[in-house]
């Protein structure tokens, strides 16, 4: 083992090495990655040497998600705390079904989840679990909706028809969502945003009430903290009200955003959590650690219990349900994702980790007001957003990110809103600075005039 350790670190010193000088990954075409890199496998056992060459050459090429040249997804830059728990829980190899196999570690993830609770305002009933990825918990969520709406569904069936209510910005495992539970995906109902990307509650309303006449059980809303494009979040209050005069399961969907839950400065953006049914976030977005690290927490811990609890002597043969948290998921072996939010949080304290949540909405605020400045820039996107939208000179936004992306210069992706191509910068790598945004818009215009790209669009 400490052979094989000691070329970890090698690899991680090269690793870092090549992000200093080459912070965007050599473009290799997808048509032609296997004849570039040696990803074949072989019937034989490899020379060491070998081995560590094609690993290393695996490595470096590729994508750097943690360089400050990298704004294209909702995750990026590198916490070495956060990266010392993810290695120790790679070593320690549990699975975290029951406190016999994970020991300490329920304990930790424990800590997190009830912490997490006592902040969004939730008693002694609050409770949660953590799942890899935001597709997860929004289904776990959908799951807890349904069961919670009609408690024979698990043993006998569906009796009715169920409908969910979600926005036109929503994620899209939503639909797949409702497809997996037996909902069914004709069964999701698209509300109308308005000009902010934000969920119009009176249209929610309507078509609640139109399903109600049609003989149709709503059972689930989906509201959005941070939407994938835009960054919007949904008033939570105004949906809440509407989800409880008709007693709909309101589950809020802030994998994105959902940490603004950590900043005094920010947390007004979720006003109202307190009062719904089940709010999940992705810690490994806004608060930086290694993916996978989703957080699905619930006001009534009994609806993961209900939902999510199966008998197997094989497995739960000591101690109490809330040290056996395999009782409240979806899934029986299940890595250690709390240990590595937990060495962050330990490290740097929950005023820590509100830094690095203000610190990306600074970084949006320099974006922002640099695009705002330049009349060569169109801005799509508002405040309290860390999604800034924008175009560039009326040319495509596909053309410059594709453009950049082939040529090694910077990643950034595109989104569309309303019928409009737009460039989405993503200032979510605390461990980035204003040079660096600033430094991003030099590259950006150094490489259109370079290649001489031609306006098509139609600038306001």
């Amino acid at each position: 083992m400490e052979k094989t350790l000691n070329l970890f670190q090698e690899i991680s010193k090269r690793l870092l090495q090549d992000e200093q000088s080459h912070p965007v990954s050599h473009f290799i075409p997808s048509e032609e990655v296997f004849e570039k890199l040696d990803l074949s496998l072989q019937e034989t056992a490899m020379v060491e040497e070998d081995f560590a060459a094609s690993l290393t050459q695996i490595v470096l090429a590729s994508p750097k998600t943690a360089t400050r040249a990298f704004f294209n997804q909702l995750f990026g830059g590198r916490n070495e705390k956060a990266v010392l728990g993810d290695l120790l829980a790679v070593m320690l190899n549990n699975s975290m079904y029951t406190y016999k196999a994970a020991g300490a570690q329920i304990g930790v993830e424990k800590v997190i989840l009830d912490t997490v609770c006592k902040m969004i305002g939730w008693g002694e009933h609050g409770g949660g679990t953590i799942a890899p990825g935001g597709s997860m918990t929004n289904f776990m969520g959908m799951l807890m909706a349904r069961d919670a709406k009609d408690a024979n569904i698990r043993k006998g069936g569906f009796s009715q028809k169920m409908t969910v209510y979600t926005s036109t910005e929503s994620h899209y495992s939503i639909p797949k969502n409702a497809s997996f539970s037996g909902i069914g995906r004709q069964q999701v109902r698209y509300i109308p945003v308005d000009d902010f990307g934000k969920m119009i509650p009176s249209e929610l309303g309507k078509a609640i009430q139109e399903d109600i006449q049609q003989g149709f059980t709503p059972t689930l809303v989906n509201a959005t903290a941070g939407t994938t494009v835009l960054g919007a979040f949904d008033d939570i209050p105004a949906i809440s009200e509407i989800c409880k005069k008709h007693q709909i399961w309101l589950h809020v969907d802030g994998a994105y955003c959902g940490s603004v839950l950590f900043s005094n400065r920010y947390k007004h953006l979720i006003k109202g959590v307190e009062g719904v049914d089940s709010f999940s976030f992705n810690a490994h977005k806004m608060i930086g650690t290694p993916l996978s690290c989703s957080l699905l927490l619930v006001k009534d811990k009994k609806h993961l219990y209900q939902s999510f609890s199966n008998e197997a002597d094989y497995l739960y043969q000591t101690d109490e349900d809330e040290f056996n948290p395999g009782k409240t998921s979806l899934q029986c072996g299940r890595r250690n994702d709390a240990l590595k939010f937990w060495t962050l949080w330990k490290s740097v304290g929950t005023k820590g980790l509100e830094a690095i949540v203000d610190k990306q909405f600074e970084l949006a605020n320099v974006a922002r007001k640099y695009v705002e400045n330049h009349p060569d820039y169109t801005l799509y996107s508002f405040e309290n957003s860390i999604s800034v939208c924008f175009n560039y000179k009326g040319i495509p936004a596909r053309d410059i990110c594709t453009g950049l992306y082939e040529d090694s210069e910077l990643m950034v992706g595109f989104g569309t809103f309303q019928d409009t191509e737009f460039i989405r910068l993503v200032t979510i790598n605390a461990q980035n600075d204003p040079q660096d945004i600033h430094n991003f818009f030099e590259i950006l215009e150094a490489f259109v005039e370079k290649h001489a790209l031609a306006p098509t669009l139609k600038t306001s």
